[in-house]
């Protein structure tokens, strides 16, 4: 039988307002750490901590799979009623977590080296981002765990976990960072140690919370069924296409940042304050997102139709209520906002020209953030792929190289706009044939 209107409002918000407030945690923590830099005596620490951030997203977001296939492979299982498929959905997302993470820290060196080629900024910052790296890659394992357990706690229909998992575990990151930078005179190493700190703090409140809530169904675990080659081969099939679609979209962000480097200390550092914003939104919209991904993914696993289309359109509708108000507090207090993260004035200066982009983003934005957590929430993850790679090389790399030279850093901007826009369209012209003929 289909919701009503009011029962379908009550299931989307009780899971998308904990991720919201979940999500917005996190850039809100970039932003605190930027801040922290940004009240020290050189804007070269700003730049710092935007190469190093974007060094480890590009990597942890390579495994970003971790969260996202985990959520809609154990929703669709809850949908199914199947405890013993979701217990071991969580087996083999922590093996490939740990798996990784030792690579990753095995490879450390050369992953160093590799990023540090890329960057094209002063000696003095890519000394910074060394020491920056070193103490954060020890993080790995705690990081890619909580990807897993996160994911798993969402497909679960549990939103409630992830967000007091994301606040506490930043709440514990910005402490930690306050104290090594303002109290020990740490600089951007103090900000990466507090990070370190804080995941595996986390990642040990994110095992007593399984096992608080989910105990019950340890008897069901088999350890045998782990490494079923079909399961296993479906794991990693459509997460080989999330992980193509995170790593463009890591490629967008640190080609951006690489860029606004380019343009100097000064614009490049104001450009990674307006990109935190910009994440603010995204992550704002993404609680609907990552609603949208465990509602529809139970929906589809459940084979129920109605429900299924009649969740894809509230969710859609109450993102874009969130993207107006995002729209209207940015028109009004972008200025404010800038001044409140540094004091360095000819940064703030440079960065007005630009505010304009922050504030059309979220009406832009909305729509391909919906369509991912509905994609990912039925699995439906080649088209996903595909659209991403259609908006990054068709769209966002021709914009810029062909009309930098006329709009200068304004380019960078359009670009990433158009981005968003083509994925947008582009899932929505796909989304008869790879979302609702599914179900039929």
């Amino acid at each position: 039988m289909i919701r009503s209107k009011a029962d379908m409002n009550r299931e989307i918000l009780r899971l998308a307002i904990p991720n919201i407030i979940s999500n917005l945690s996190v850039p809100l923590l970039s932003i605190v750490d930027v801040a922290l830099m940004g009240h020290l005596d050189s804007a070269e620490y700003i730049l710092t901590i935007g190469f190093g951030v974007m060094i480890f997203n590009f990597i942890y977001w390579s495994f970003g799979f971790l969260r996202m296939g985990t959520s809609g492979f154990t929703a669709q299982e809850y949908g199914k009623r199947d405890q013993r498929e979701c217990l071991l959905i969580l087996g083999r997302a922590l093996l490939v977590a740990l798996t990784g993470s030792l690579i990753l820290i095995a490879l450390k060196t050369p992953l160093l080296t590799l990023s540090l080629c890329i960057i094209d900024t002063t000696p003095e910052v890519k000394s910074h981002v060394g020491d920056y790296f070193a103490i954060r890659i020890l993080a790995a394992p705690a990081t890619m765990s909580l990807f897993a357990v996160t994911g798993w706690f969402f497909g679960m229909q549990n939103a409630r976990y992830p967000m007091f998992l994301a606040i506490t575990i930043n709440l514990l990151n910005i402490g930690f960072s306050f104290w090594f930078v303002q109290d020990l005179g740490m600089k951007s190493n103090g900000v990466a140690l507090g990070t370190l700190l804080a995941q595996y703090c986390g990642l040990i409140i994110a095992l007593a919370l399984f096992y608080k809530d989910y105990r019950h169904m340890l008897p069901s675990w088999n350890s045998s069924h782990l490494l079923d080659i079909d399961k296993m081969k479906r794991f990693l099939a459509v997460n080989s296409d999330i992980i193509i679609r995170t790593l463009c979209l890591m490629f967008v962000f640190s080609f951006f940042k690489v860029q606004s480097a380019k343009e100097g200390v000064v614009i490049g550092s104001a450009n990674i304050i307006l990109l935190e914003l910009f994440m603010v939104i995204a992550f704002g919209i993404d609680g609907f997102a990552n609603a949208a991904e465990s509602i529809v993914g139970k929906y589809f696993g459940a084979k129920d139709e109605r429900n299924f289309r009649y969740a894809i359109k509230r969710s859609f509708q109450w993102a874009m209520g969130l993207s107006i108000l995002f729209v209207v507090v940015f028109y009004l207090f972008g200025r404010e906002l800038l001044q409140i993260i540094t004091d360095n004035q000819e940064v703030i200066t440079a960065a007005i020209p630009f505010l304009g982009w922050i504030i059309i983003s979220p009406i832009i934005n909305t729509i391909p953030f919906i369509w991912d957590g509905i994609y990912i929430g039925i699995t439906a993850s080649k088209a996903m792929r595909n659209t991403m790679l259609i908006s990054t090389f068709l769209f966002f790399l021709p914009t810029y190289y062909l009309l930098h030279t006329l709009l200068g850093n304004h380019a960078l901007w359009l670009a990433l706009t158009l981005l968003m826009f083509a994925r947008g369209v582009s899932q929505t012209m796909l989304a008869k044939r790879a979302v609702f003929n599914r179900l039929k």
